[in-house]
């Protein structure tokens, strides 16, 4: 495990004529999305899904801000026509501007993280082969539904993002993404008076649907480094 990692100064802002690397350089005719990834001395890959809105940017923001001085930290984004998710991590300075690549997918969301998943493998690849071994990478899918998956091809675990401004009833309704993600993060609980959403609906809902599998509550506006999530990476990763 890295343990000494340093940005060596201030990193640098994103600036006029930045254009994010283009990573689908070559194809995976051979993957099966379906097929786990293959265990080694590798990065631990985990997968941030969830839908529009609900705060998968600003966690990997904050994710960024928790581990990335003692992490070799990369992220791959995903949006369909543009890279505004990697352009919001450059413009908040989390991350050094090649520790991260954006991915235009020019599809529905639920197929470059799910069933053709090359596009996203390369970006991976890419950071691997220009930065060198890596400790975590964080790879943020485009807004999708509750419905939402990653390939077990690409990432390891996965976490589903939803918040409380669609109501309290948004665990009771279910979806994959609530159901069987690794974690479940309910988001903006900052505004749950605001928007008439009761906390303890959310938790026992999310219960009923989940089982054993873990939820953990969070604001961003009153944690910046959302330190329940980054606690649960740093969980998985080996020891230090």
């Amino acid at each position: 495990m890295h343990l000494d990692h340093s940005t060596g100064g201030a990193w640098p802002r994103p600036s006029d004529n930045y254009v994010p690397p283009t990573p689908h350089t070559h194809p995976h005719p051979d993957q099966d999305p379906h097929q786990a990834l293959a265990a080694g001395p590798r990065a631990l890959r985990i997968g941030i899904g969830g839908p529009v809105g609900s705060g998968k940017t600003a966690l990997v923001a904050a994710l960024c801000r928790a581990l990335g001085e003692q992490l070799r930290l990369a992220v791959v984004t995903n949006d369909i026509y543009t890279t505004e998710d990697a352009d919001f991590l450059l413009r908040n300075g989390v991350l050094p501007a090649e520790r991260i690549r954006a991915v235009e997918t020019g599809c529905c969301p639920h197929t470059a993280i799910r069933d053709d998943i090359s596009a996203n493998l390369d970006a991976v690849e890419d950071l691997e082969a220009t930065l060198g071994p890596l400790d975590l990478v964080l790879v943020e899918s485009g807004g999708d539904n509750l419905t939402a998956t990653f390939s077990k091809g690409l990432i390891d675990k996965q976490i589903f993002v939803v918040d409380v401004a669609g109501g309290d009833k948004v665990p009771r309704k279910g979806g994959p993404g609530v159901t069987a993600a690794d974690l479940l993060v309910i988001n903006k609980t900052d505004l749950a008076p605001l928007v008439g959403a009761d906390l303890a609906v959310m938790e026992h809902d999310a219960k009923e649907r989940r089982g054993d599998l873990p939820t953990v509550f969070v604001s961003l506006v009153d944690d910046r480094n959302a330190t329940a999530v980054a606690d649960w990476i740093s969980a998985l990763l080996p020891p230090r």
